[in-house]
């Protein structure tokens, strides 16, 4: 029994070195951060391909509803014949407003939203955004 409270003895003496929790806080704190970063990158890049991949696929939508809705056949007849348009203007915008692609628009619009939200969010979780608008008030 003697003998092993000698050898314990020597492991008791040891002292931790000074700042050593500090350090294991900081390098816990640190892991903590690079975790979260690689969430907001992995995030960012995924909305980002969403949304470019999306981009052709809702203007081709929109433009084919655009086509499809008549909308320039009453923008033509308003043009070509200004005295009926401003004659019966109330009855031309509310034909334009029903013929509006309202899907195309709605689509196209949340796709846009999209992209400039995920730039604008890793811009400045990076700290590039306040230099690149002071860049671009400088030009």
């Amino acid at each position: 029994m003697k003998k092993d409270e000698k050898k314990l003895s020597h492991y008791q003496k040891l002292e931790p070195s000074a700042g050593l929790f500090e350090r294991i806080i900081l390098a816990i704190k640190k892991e903590q951060e690079r975790q979260q970063m690689k969430k907001l990158l992995f995030s960012f890049f995924f909305f980002l391909i969403v949304s470019i991949v999306a981009a052709p696929l809702s203007w081709t939508i929109f433009i084919n509803q655009l086509k499809s809705s008549g909308l320039g056949y009453f923008i033509s007849a308003a043009l070509s014949n200004l005295d009926a348009f401003f004659a019966f203007w109330q009855d031309f915008i509310l034909a334009i407003a029903e013929s509006l692609p309202i899907m195309g628009i709605a689509v196209f619009t949340i796709n846009i939203i999209l992209v400039l939200f995920t730039l604008r969010l890793f811009l400045s979780r990076k700290g590039l955004l306040p230099r690149l608008i002071l860049l671009l008030r400088q030009n």
